[in-house]
């Protein structure tokens, strides 16, 4: 996992002077990703707040009447029929906050606390949960101030909301706890909330479960997944069209004839005409037609539309439940438009760890197929006419063979990673909390996964860039030659043997940065 002082998507550079409006009525993915990778600013919706005002006298009403009400009178979980006294309210709910926050292990990265905090103030928001709007704003007022609390990897069980990491964040409201500045340093807590003129907030009738009560930190993981996994299967598309030159494999298996007529899933048709575009115009491709001697390429090659495009189509299903967790209001208890307060179990994790896992699955099997085209490069009796490795001088050389077996690395944890956690479930809160979804921790091997795949294609680039170098004097297409390009930027072409890893890492890093696929765009003029 990346430390939250070396967020992946986050740097100085990155941050925005861009105000997100929160309002009834919810976020886009764009202004989550937004706010917790960019830094955004968040305001709260006049509007909005009168409606949470509004929702929160009816929360006092029912708090000052004599019927006990789950959340707003009564202790939680297996403690829901344990009435409590007025005069001990504000100590429950400071209790809960407390005792919640019972983390452990690394802490998470800035950009994952930053997502599950807006997430919790989108909620809020909502009016459906009964807080005021000090709390909301509070909420706000510490991204704006760009106050981080120290959340930690395990502690949420993805049911009852994302317990232990919400309540490591609702702590800090409560001018306790751990938090980093906006540097990244730790600092007393007290002296964070008073250097940024924010007061602590005491916590009153229901308001500490509603802080905690949230799938707010594995459906801000899924959606930065799904924006990286949407630029990294872009990437393998480019990735395999240089590998289909270096490899001198023929472009008519990505006619667009072949695919939506024949076998009309949307993921495959986009991925044939990608890669049938970035071919457009090799010198490569044009020398193996003529010489016709090949009639099939491994399935590595000619089937990589229908792995990348069932990759596109379940990150679209991913996208569509990711859309409809952003409309949702998590609580438990809610409040109706009726003003009823009662109990369900929206805060289940279910149905967005199941999409966590798929995409695991899926980058594994996209990683899987780069690493197996990869070997082909490397392989003398399988690279059509390739030196051994791409070595300079072959056994005084080794040319690429340690960056494959770095590559076999990474697939090989990455399909350990795949096996699902949505399968497993331990009971907690004295059976009461009988079954749970585990999506926190599918998100957080997501994380890992996505990573891996990053640096998997990257790996790939670099070898399909020294395979068509190697092809000389004939040309890639100009597609390939705008990527080929940005590489040679820092990283030499064929030669002797040289420190490898920091031009693996420049690959990584020019794929992170989306220089490789712009520079792709601006020749292609498009890229699905």
């Amino acid at each position: 996992m990346t430390s939250p002082m070396t967020d992946s998507a986050v740097t100085d550079a990155a941050v925005t002077d861009h105000t997100i409006t929160l309002s009834s009525s919810g976020l886009t993915a764009a202004e989550v990703l937004s706010v917790a990778r960019h830094r955004a600013g968040v305001e709260l919706d006049p509007a909005a707040r009168e409606q949470v005002a509004s929702v929160r006298a009816h929360i006092d009403a029912l708090a000052a009447g004599d019927t006990p009400v789950y959340g707003v009178s009564t202790g939680f979980g297996a403690l829901a029929d344990t009435a409590i006294p007025p005069s001990m309210r504000h100590a429950l709910q400071r209790s809960l906050i407390r005792s919640h926050a019972a983390g452990a292990g690394p802490e998470v990265e800035t950009e994952v606390v930053r997502a599950l905090m807006l997430l919790r103030a989108r909620t809020l928001a909502s009016g459906r949960t009964g807080v005021r709007p000090v709390v909301v704003e509070t909420i706000l007022a510490l991204l704006n101030a760009q106050i981080a609390p120290i959340v930690h990897e395990y502690g949420s069980l993805g049911c009852s909301g994302d317990l232990a990491p919400l309540s490591h964040c609702a702590i800090v409201l409560m001018g306790e706890g751990r938090a980093r500045d906006r540097d990244g340093v730790e600092r007393p807590v007290p002296e964070l909330l008073a250097e940024a003129g924010i007061e602590p907030v005491l916590l009153e009738e229901k308001e500490g479960l509603a802080l905690i009560n949230g799938t707010d930190g594995m459906l801000g993981m899924l959606l930065m997944a799904i924006a990286d996994l949407d630029e990294l299967v872009r990437t393998a598309d480019l990735t395999t069209a240089m590998s289909v030159q270096g490899l001198r494999g023929r472009d008519s298996v990505f006619r667009p004839e072949l695919h939506a007529p024949l076998r009309p899933h949307p993921g495959q048709e986009a991925s044939a005409a990608n890669i049938f575009a970035l071919l457009e115009g090799s010198g490569i491709i044009a020398d193996v037609a003529a010489e016709g001697s090949r009639v099939q390429d491994a399935y590595s090659l000619r089937c990589a539309p229908q792995v990348a495009g069932g990759v596109r189509d379940t990150i679209e299903h991913a996208r569509t439940v990711a859309e409809r967790e952003l409309a949702a209001a998590i609580d438990n208890p809610v409040v109706l438009e009726d003003g009823t307060v009662t109990s369900n179990g929206n805060f289940h994790g279910a149905p967005v760890a199941y999409v966590l896992d798929f995409l695991a699955i899926v980058s594994a099997d996209l990683a899987s197929i780069a690493e197996r085209r990869t070997d082909r490069m490397l392989d003398k009796s399988r690279s059509h006419g390739l030196p051994p490795f791409l070595a300079d001088d072959p056994g005084v050389d080794s040319g690429f063979m340690i960056a494959q077996y770095t590559q076999a690395g990474l697939v090989s944890e990455m399909k350990r990673l795949a096996v699902p956690a949505s399968v497993d479930s331990i009971p907690s809160s004295a059976m009461q909390e009988d079954h749970v979804s585990m999506g926190w921790h599918a998100a957080r091997k997501l994380r890992t996964s996505v990573e891996n795949l990053r640096r998997v294609l990257a790996i790939e680039l670099l070898t399909a860039a020294r395979a068509i170098d190697l092809r000389g004097p004939l040309t890639p297409s100009a597609a390939s030659a705008a990527a080929i390009a940005v590489l040679r930027r820092n990283v030499q072409g064929p030669g002797p043997d040289r420190f490898l890893a920091p031009d693996i890492a420049e690959a990584e890093a020019r794929l992170l940065d989306g220089t490789v696929l712009a520079a792709v765009q601006e020749v292609t003029g498009r890229l699905a």
